[in-house]
């Protein structure tokens, strides 16, 4: 991605607002430091965080959940069939 520096930005902003239009995105910097992207409004928005709890109220785990299966599993350790 093209980085200009805020200087160069100001001076050609008609034309980079053209080539940001046509879906060409773009960082602006300051003293070498990238400090904006500049990107098409028609552009999919960015996807959102991940985030823990995103299903509550929606689903209901088992009381029993934390020892589903022990018995099978102990059986297996223990070799017994």
């Amino acid at each position: 991605m093209r980085s200009y520096n805020i200087h160069e930005a100001k001076t050609h902003l008609s034309r980079l607002v053209e080539k940001a239009a046509k879906g060409e995105s773009f960082l602006i910097a300051k003293a070498g430091k990238p400090m904006v992207k500049v990107i098409p409004l028609d552009s999919p928005e960015p996807a959102q965080k991940k985030r823990f709890g995103f299903m509550a109220g929606k689903i209901k785990v088992p009381d029993d959940f934390n020892t589903l299966g022990a018995r099978e599993i102990q059986k297996l350790f223990e070799g017994k069939e």
